[in-house]
């Protein structure tokens, strides 16, 4: 029998990502949220002004789903259920039965985009949401299961009224959609056409359900889950409220970008998604994207604040220490002058360079207790150094060898700004192991006469010390 106990990734999975990105400009997180959602059998909700290719992308959608029937619609205050549902069948109303044709309307789509979805009226949202939930449609005294993969809304807005918040609960994907940056405007205005062909083989069915079966396999660790309560916290503290429903669709979300990445368990990379799952509103989504991706997933480099100052506290006293000058009475300081004056010893004013070994007598002496303390001292920060680096190592070579299995849903930037961070951490760290080591050795080269009283000088402070 066939191993199938670790999931396939999706085949071509790169490609299709590709093809729905093409013209498509700084959308590709957009992107890849539609297709994981309906992957996941989840609903899509694109939130944003007008002409910024919501629709270009629902439609592009389409032809990523083999066989995946396309419906569409524009919502309006006045529109009524036939326009999504379809007419009543006179034949039916012969034999007193309430049905409804619905071939070729949204109960028999595999694909619909709904534009201006909340301005629907309430006899339609009413329907929508058993046939969003529960992938069922209530036609006359029977309920019939619908084929619909993802249904993908469109507004300007989030919706203010609270009567409308029970349908907005049921998309669990909200995608904020801008417009181009300045930086690609002359890209925009060269774009010949914002919907080309899919050049990718679509998702056949038996794919689809190969990646729902895989999904139930993938497991969420400990870490993970230490992860997810730390993002429940702060969602709390800010005054964020997730229901129950809310975090379980959210973990089959993270457990679908595993399996289709061809994992057995949710990875910490997955977590990228959940700003998109778990903001009530656009507003938010910045704030707690740029707190979990810097705090959880480690887009922002490690400084070492405390031990950089430590390491220029103890440059300036090697400084001091290595430039200060003996203080032995007046035949120290005849010396110190001859040397400065450059005259010969005996005085008979004739210029000459300064020998190095008269510069070396002149430096001030120290005692071993105080240069084996000095040299202490800077161990002990090397220590410190040592323990902040050695998880930095081993960060960065998880980052370098567990990424690329996320890479094919994490938007590339953001893969660029972790490897990167990574790779300055442990820059950073090594660069101060080595600004200390030449510190050590610069404290132990320090001219030392034995016969000097054994005192240790007192330790160095610097501020901000308690901080590494």
């Amino acid at each position: 029998m066939p191993d199938t106990a670790a999931p396939v990734p999706l085949a071509h999975l790169a490609r299709r990502i590709a093809a729905l990105e093409s013209g498509l400009l700084e959308r590709g997180e957009a992107v890849r949220l539609a297709l994981l959602a309906a992957l996941a059998g989840e609903h899509v909700l694109l939130i944003g002004p007008p002409g910024t290719a919501k629709s270009a992308l629902a439609r592009r959608l389409q032809h990523a789903f083999e066989g995946a029937r396309w419906f569409e619609r524009l919502l309006t205050r006045f529109s009524v259920p036939e326009e999504l549902f379809g007419p009543l069948s006179l034949k039916a109303l012969e034999d007193d039965r309430y049905e409804r044709l619905l071939d070729g309307y949204l109960p028999t789509a595999g694909i619909a985009f709904l534009d201006e979805v909340f301005k629907a009226n309430s006899a339609i949202l009413n329907a929508l949401l058993t046939l969003l939930n529960e992938r069922e449609f209530d036609n006359g005294s029977g309920r019939v299961a619908t084929p619909l993969v993802c249904v993908i809304g469109a507004s300007n807005e989030v919706p203010g009224d609270e009567s409308l918040h029970a349908f907005y609960d049921r998309f669990l994907v909200r995608i904020p959609v801008g417009l181009v940056s300045d930086a690609r405007f002359a890209d925009l205005l060269a774009l010949d056409d914002l919907a080309p062909g899919f050049d990718a083989p679509p998702i056949a069915p038996s794919e689809r359900a190969a990646a729902r079966a895989a999904r139930e396999r993938v497991t969420l660790g400990p870490d993970n889950l230490e992860m997810l309560a730390a993002v429940r916290a702060w969602l709390r503290e800010h005054g964020i409220a997730v229901s129950d429903r809310r975090w379980r669709q959210t973990v089959g979300l993270l457990k679908t970008a595993a399996a289709t990445s061809g994992r057995t368990a949710v990875a910490s990379w997955d977590l990228w998604l959940l700003p998109y799952c778990l903001a009530e509103s656009p507003a938010q989504l910045p704030a707690l994207a740029r707190w979990l991706q810097e705090e959880l997933l480690g887009a922002r480099p490690v400084e070492a604040p405390g031990l950089s100052r430590a390491a220029e506290a103890f440059e300036r006293q090697l400084t001091i220490e290595s430039e200060a000058r003996q203080e032995d009475g007046e035949a120290g300081k005849l010396a110190l002058a001859r040397a400065n004056a450059g005259t010969d010893s005996a005085g008979e004013g004739m210029p000459r360079l300064v020998a190095a070994g008269a510069e070396e007598r002149l430096r001030r002496r120290y005692g071993p207790l105080h240069v084996a303390a000095r040299v202490g001292q800077v161990d002990e920060l090397l220590r410190q150094a040592g323990d902040a680096l050695a998880p930095l190592l081993e960060r960065e070579a998880r980052v370098r060898r567990e990424l690329p299995a996320a890479a094919p849903w994490m938007p590339p930037e953001l893969v660029t700004r972790i490897v990167e961070a990574a790779a300055r951490s442990v820059s950073t760290l090594e660069g101060l192991v080595l600004r200390l080591r030449s510190l050590r050795a610069g404290f132990a080269a320090l001219p030392v006469d034995p016969t000097l009283p054994g005192t240790a000088p007192e330790p160095l402070r610097w501020a901000g010390e308690a901080a590494t």
